[in-house]
């Protein structure tokens, strides 16, 4: 597995897109569960786990979506050589 491979995977056919759509959606539910309190009250939100728990889940998609490609595809041969 190349890094050139997987970065090309991370960044096209639609991988940011969907892996931004899923951390939105669980981000939001995860803060709400997590500071919904604060939230309501008003008082001071954690401002680092606001953008821990929207990264946590981009990540997690991407990482899943890159593996099944790469799965997928399996291993290739460098024709270069």
């Amino acid at each position: 597995m190349s890094a050139a491979r997987v970065w090309l995977y991370v960044t096209t056919e639609g991988v940011p897109r969907r892996s931004a759509i899923v951390a939105a959606v669980v981000g939001t539910v995860l803060n709400l569960i997590n500071q919904g309190d604060a939230i309501v009250i008003g008082s001071g939100i954690n401002w680092l786990k606001v953008a821990l728990t929207y990264a946590v889940p981009y990540c997690v998609s991407t990482y899943g979506a890159v593996s099944y490609r790469l799965a997928i595809d399996g291993p290739r041969r460098d024709i270069s050589k």
